[in-house]
């Protein structure tokens, strides 16, 4: 065989498995047909995050006035905005490139498909490789309505020539409402269209609720239980009709939808790799396919499509086959979090889930931060929430809805990983005055939910 590795995909899991198996002596071949670094890096969470942050400074220029600084604001430059994305991304690329190089793994630029399952074929040539792994990620669709070629998805939405003036979105997921606080904060009108009665599907009903009202006191527009219907061109705008035929003329139609795995066309057929009816490929603990030396990590497996699960996916794999230390990861406990405007993080099980398991302690509150006592702005309220199992006592989820969220988040899910019981929040001291203090100073239980509120209920 040429390769004693070759990883089809190079975004996060890919690379990190491409690198750690070469750093461990294996002759490593690695494909990548778009932009290395995949998703992540390019069209999603660091440049998102980055727009992000770009519409947090005018919120804080306006928000000085209430500590005593008299601010110009002058108007947003869009294309300084981009330009500046773009030489970081292409930094990252750069980055991604030299790691791989550095580890002597064989980079290939193009398009790799399988032909049977030890051969793969790039541009024309062809090498075979004891062991494969795919990482090929998944990619944004439109939803089969009339005219959804008018309207762009998520990987249009870094390169766009200007900054609309007014956005349809059409969702209510991650992407949805983090480009819905992208556009408002940068002078859009927006407008966000979604089929559930509360964004963020999955999610805790407090964060939720929370939530949705603080994207509508924020200025966006929201239109819940509404599916879209067609888009239709207007000169250079969109018409979309929506709901009960109600109508909205603007600037952008943005689709946030869904995710599909990118499995097609890359030669799964002849490689013997079983896929589920959503076009994922199935695995099994230790991320084999259907055929045992082929593997497959994260979004295209769509299990948990977050970048650090695909990362530690890669390097566990890595190490499980080069590295004579077999380990996997665990998808439980995973911790997240949504750059929405607040923006949302959480670890563990939500209210409803753990609800479902047995009787559980619910602890919640919701404070007006610090600053904004002084800068007046609406829109900002924290809410924090820690679910308890009643039984044990131990921490099973905590959810944040505000300022800092997933910086304070990370270090909770450590204590909620290792098992913390709420004793064991309750006699850690707080730092004050912070947010994050709050997470230890909560001792008046809100209510109970579960087996044992329903006992209650029948009583």
């Amino acid at each position: 065989m040429d390769f004693d590795l070759f990883v089809i995909g190079g975004g996060s899991a890919g690379v990190r498995c491409a690198r750690i198996s070469a750093g461990h002596g294996a002759r490593v071949g690695i494909a990548e047909e778009r932009f290395w670094g995949g998703t992540c890096v390019n069209i999603g969470c660091v440049p998102k995050k980055l727009l992000v942050q770009a519409g947090e400074y005018g919120s804080w220029a306006d928000d000085a006035a209430g500590f005593g600084w008299s601010i110009q604001k002058g108007p947003h430059d869009w294309n300084k905005l981009i330009a500046a994305k773009n030489t970081e991304i292409d930094r990252l690329q750069g980055i991604y490139r030299r790691l791989l190089g550095g580890a002597n793994a064989t980079i290939f630029d193009g398009r790799a498909v399988m032909i049977d399952p030890h051969t793969i074929e790039v541009d024309g040539k062809r090498v075979t490789a004891e062991k494969i792994v795919i990482a090929t990620g998944g990619h944004p669709e439109r939803p089969k309505i009339p005219g959804a070629e008018l309207g762009i998805i998520s990987d249009d939405a870094f390169y766009l020539p200007t900054m609309p003036k007014k956005v349809a979105i059409v969702g209510s997921g991650f992407i949805a409402v983090e480009f819905a606080g992208i556009f408002n904060a940068l002078g859009a009108e927006v407008h966000l269209i979604y089929r559930q009665p509360l964004p963020l599907r999955g999610f805790d009903q407090d964060m939720r609720e929370g939530l949705a009202e603080a994207l509508a006191i924020n200025g966006i527009i929201l239109h819940p239980g509404c599916l879209p219907k067609k888009v239709e061109a207007r000169g250079e705008g969109r018409t979309l009709t929506f709901g009960e035929n109600e109508t909205l003329d603007c600037d952008l139609v943005f689709f946030a939808t869904g995710r599909r795995p990118s499995t097609a066309g890359i030669g799964l057929d002849k490689a013997g790799v079983a896929v589920d009816a959503g076009g994922a490929v199935i695995v099994n603990d230790s991320l084999q396919t259907s055929q045992p030396h082929i593997y497959a990590m994260g979004d295209v497996t769509d299990r948990v499509n977050l970048t650090p699960v695909a990362t530690a996916e890669g390097h566990a794999l890595a190490d499980t086959l080069f590295g004579k230390n077999p380990r996997g990861v665990s998808l439980k406990n995973i911790p997240a979090a949504v750059f929405s405007t607040p923006p949302i993080s959480v670890v563990g099980l939500t209210e409803e889930e753990a609800a479902a398991e047995g009787p559980v302690d619910v602890y919640v509150t919701k404070f007006t931060p610090m600053r904004h006592t002084l800068s007046g702005r609406a829109g900002r309220r924290t809410t924090m929430k820690l679910v308890v199992d009643q039984a044990t006592q131990k921490v099973v989820g905590a959810h944040m809805l505000g300022e800092d969220a997933p910086e304070i988040i990370q270090g909770i899910a450590i204590a909620v990983v290792m098992g913390a019981t709420k004793q064991d929040f309750d006699r850690t001291i707080g730092i004050h005055p912070t947010a994050a203090e709050e997470f230890v100073t909560l001792r008046t239980r809100t209510r109970v939910a579960g087996v044992a509120e329903q006992g209650k209920a029948a009583e």
